[in-house]
Protein backbone atom coordinates (compact mmCIF):
# COMPACT_ATOMS: atom_id res chain seq x y z
CA UNK A 1 0.00 0.00 0.00
CA UNK A 2 1.14 3.53 -0.89
CA UNK A 3 1.74 6.36 1.88
CA UNK A 4 -0.96 8.57 2.79
CA UNK A 5 0.28 12.06 2.05
CA UNK A 6 -0.28 14.42 4.41
CA UNK A 7 -0.13 18.12 4.68
CA UNK A 8 2.94 17.79 6.35
CA UNK A 9 4.61 15.93 3.43
CA UNK A 10 4.63 19.43 1.59
CA UNK A 11 4.84 22.13 3.90
CA UNK A 12 8.66 21.81 4.30
CA UNK A 13 8.97 22.65 0.30
CA UNK A 14 6.98 25.64 0.12
CA UNK A 15 9.62 27.82 -2.37
CA UNK A 16 11.25 25.10 -4.12
CA UNK A 17 10.56 24.10 -7.46
CA UNK A 18 8.75 21.01 -8.71
CA UNK A 19 9.46 19.36 -12.17
CA UNK A 20 6.77 17.09 -13.58
CA UNK A 21 8.47 14.41 -15.45
CA UNK A 22 8.10 13.77 -18.98
CA UNK A 23 6.84 17.03 -19.47
CA UNK A 24 8.77 20.64 -20.31
CA UNK A 25 7.05 22.39 -16.80
CA UNK A 26 8.72 23.03 -13.62
CA UNK A 27 6.62 25.16 -11.15
CA UNK A 28 7.14 26.54 -7.43
CA UNK A 29 5.40 25.09 -4.68
CA UNK A 30 3.87 28.46 -3.74
CA UNK A 31 1.87 26.95 -0.90
CA UNK A 32 -0.12 24.25 0.71
CA UNK A 33 -3.44 25.50 2.03
CA UNK A 34 -5.62 23.20 4.81
CA UNK A 35 -5.67 23.65 8.40
CA UNK A 36 -3.19 20.27 9.15
CA UNK A 37 -5.66 19.67 12.37
CA UNK A 38 -7.15 15.95 13.16
CA UNK A 39 -9.03 14.22 10.04
CA UNK A 40 -12.56 14.50 10.14
CA UNK A 41 -14.79 11.61 11.18
CA UNK A 42 -14.52 9.18 8.71
CA UNK A 43 -11.49 10.33 6.70
CA UNK A 44 -8.13 9.15 6.67
CA UNK A 45 -6.20 12.63 6.15
CA UNK A 46 -7.11 16.27 7.27
CA UNK A 47 -8.20 17.40 3.52
CA UNK A 48 -5.95 19.97 1.96
CA UNK A 49 -4.70 21.56 -1.53
CA UNK A 50 -1.40 22.08 -2.97
CA UNK A 51 -0.81 25.43 -5.07
CA UNK A 52 2.11 25.27 -7.68
CA UNK A 53 2.67 28.76 -10.01
CA UNK A 54 4.26 29.26 -13.26
CA UNK A 55 4.44 31.22 -15.78
CA UNK A 56 1.75 31.25 -18.46
CA UNK A 57 4.12 32.21 -21.57
CA UNK A 58 5.29 28.57 -21.63
CA UNK A 59 1.65 27.33 -22.24
CA UNK A 60 -0.66 25.57 -19.81
CA UNK A 61 0.33 21.96 -18.42
CA UNK A 62 -2.89 19.73 -19.16
CA UNK A 63 -4.61 18.21 -15.94
CA UNK A 64 -3.32 14.59 -15.23
CA UNK A 65 -1.16 12.41 -13.60
CA UNK A 66 2.23 13.29 -13.14
CA UNK A 67 4.79 11.81 -11.41
CA UNK A 68 6.38 15.59 -9.41
CA UNK A 69 9.50 15.73 -8.44
CA UNK A 70 10.83 18.11 -5.99
CA UNK A 71 13.88 19.79 -5.75
CA UNK A 72 16.10 18.30 -2.91
CA UNK A 73 12.96 16.06 -1.90
CA UNK A 74 11.02 13.40 -2.74
CA UNK A 75 8.81 12.07 -6.37
CA UNK A 76 5.48 11.87 -5.98
CA UNK A 77 2.88 11.00 -8.38
CA UNK A 78 0.42 13.83 -8.50
CA UNK A 79 -3.08 14.60 -10.17
CA UNK A 80 -2.82 18.31 -11.08
CA UNK A 81 -5.49 20.75 -12.56
CA UNK A 82 -4.53 24.09 -13.81
CA UNK A 83 -6.63 27.07 -11.98
CA UNK A 84 -8.16 30.29 -12.52
CA UNK A 85 -5.21 32.95 -11.86
CA UNK A 86 -6.22 36.16 -12.13
CA UNK A 87 -2.35 37.37 -12.24
CA UNK A 88 -1.27 38.38 -15.49
CA UNK A 89 1.62 36.32 -17.01
CA UNK A 90 0.93 33.61 -13.86
CA UNK A 91 -0.74 30.90 -14.08
CA UNK A 92 -1.33 28.62 -11.12
CA UNK A 93 -2.17 24.36 -10.58
CA UNK A 94 -4.03 22.74 -7.75
CA UNK A 95 -3.33 19.17 -5.99
CA UNK A 96 -6.04 18.51 -3.91
CA UNK A 97 -6.21 15.92 -1.39
CA UNK A 98 -9.28 14.84 0.95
Amino acid sequence: MDEILTIEHFKPHVGKAAHFKGTPFTFTIDRVEGDGGPPPAGFIRSPFVVIFKGSSEAGVMSAGSYDCEIDGGPTYTLFINPIHTPQRGKQEYQSAFN
